[in-house]
């Protein structure tokens, strides 16, 4: 069987008329002689809403019956567009995870799926039948409803696409693919045609709200080729697949940036073993993402200054757990708000030199002052004022030749 797997997203099937025209997309496919499976998100803004719902009942909200809660979005979607097909004449039915069953392991609120049982969906595809499935959920071994978490219907599609040997993958969504840089902040990004799994990881992980870094992930340890698309118009999307398959002379594939960071530095640490340990450890326990650090030992060897990078919204929380742990010592703590962090990122980097020169140099003929530095195979990141963050784009954009047609 040729078979495909389309995912939806909530903004694809945000109203009635918005159904009707994935309804028409899916047709299109079955037109083609294709075996379509068909994973849909909950229509957009009703997760957030059942969740609110949860919160009025009760600050401590069962997990269990959370999950129950916010996976009745996605059944209402996939029941819209089932009732849709069949009224333009396709023999198709919304399946529950249950109903499949998709066998997931882990907490409530955030588990993984394990195993997808495949006889009945294989019968019913061959029986002409197009499923449309729950995505962002599964049954625990228990029996009970599960969520997979941030990202799950993506991370569905592509595990599904994995167990029924799917010839592509295509993630419907509301912008055309991914590109060089946000094309909210600089009207000059381009879209990417081919971007490997390494690129399109950092670019999520850096705040690219394409997909979520784990379902990137999924579809790298899985090597499923993913393609993204928007549903609101017929242009190419972008390919995210294993670096082999590109052919590409470009050093660097994107340039993303962040908008909500803040530094924090620790002057005058003692320095002995374990005392970033230290540091991190209750930031880590109280679920305080920690990103770039730097750590620089005095002449003396005797003491460390220590910064590193949080999310704003975290700052206040950092600062009393910092200063309420005893066991550390320092002697003054600088918290800067304000601060964006700049990173080019692609796999050209790996056989070039001088980008690094190349993107420090760029900088500094703007006037730009370099705060933190942090590198790794394919990406170097740096940490700038918040206000020379477009100033920055547009230069590095340039310097590496993102603005011209691909």
């Amino acid at each position: 069987m040729k078979i495909v797997v389309l995912k939806f997203g909530g903004t694809s099937v945000g109203t009635i008329d918005k159904i009707k025209n994935v309804a028409n997309i899916i047709s299109n496919y079955l037109k083609k002689k294709y075996k379509v499976i068909v994973v849909s998100s909950a229509m957009s803004g009703v997760t957030n809403e059942l969740i609110n719902k949860s919160k009025k009942i009760s600050e401590s909200f069962s997990d269990a019956e959370y999950d129950v809660l916010v996976s009745s979005g996605e059944q209402v979607a996939c029941s819209l567009i089932a009732g849709r097909l069949i009224h333009k004449g396709y023999k198709s039915r919304s399946w529950m995870s249950w109903q499949v069953p998709i066998i997931t392991k882990g907490p409530h609120k955030n588990s993984r799926i394990d195993l997808i049982n495949k006889s009945k969906m294989l019968k019913y595809l061959k029986d002409g039948g197009t499923p449309i499935i729950t995505g962002f959920q599964g049954i625990s071994d228990e029996n009970r409803v599960t969520t997979i978490g941030r990202g799950g219907s993506d991370a569905s599609a592509i595990i599904i696409a994995k167990f029924f040997k799917a010839q592509r993958c295509v993630i419907y969504t509301d912008v055309e693919g991914v590109f060089t840089t946000d094309p909210n902040k600089l009207n000059k990004a381009k879209k990417i045609k081919v971007i490997s799994y390494e690129e399109m990881l950092e670019m999520a992980s850096l705040g690219a709200k394409v997909m979520q870094p784990v379902s990137i992930q999924d579809a790298r340890l899985n090597r499923i080729d993913i393609e993204v698309k928007s549903s609101f118009n017929k242009k190419p999307g972008t390919l995210i697949t294993k670096r082999s398959n590109i052919i590409n002379n470009k050093i660097v594939t994107g340039i993303s940036s962040t908008h909500n960071d803040s530094k924090v530095t620790l002057i005058g640490v003692r320095d002995k073993p374990g005392v970033a340990a230290s540091i991190f450890k209750p930031l880590s326990k109280n679920s305080i993402n920690v990103d770039m650090v730097v750590q620089n030992i005095s002449a003396n060897g005797k003491e460390t200054d220590l910064t590193f990078t949080i999310k704003t919204e975290d700052l206040n929380k950092t600062k009393k757990i910092i200063e309420s742990n005893r066991s550390i010592k320092f002697r003054k703590l600088i918290l800067k708000k304000n601060v964006s962090k700049i990173s080019v990122i692609g796999v050209g980097m790996i056989t070039t030199p001088g980008v690094t020169f190349r993107m420090f140099q760029t900088l500094a003929n703007k006037k730009i002052n370099i705060q933190v530095i942090s590198t790794s195979e394919i990406k170097i990141s740096v940490l700038i004022d918040k206000r020379d963050t477009k100033k920055a784009l547009i230069a590095l954009h340039k310097e590496f030749k993102l603005d011209n047609k691909k």
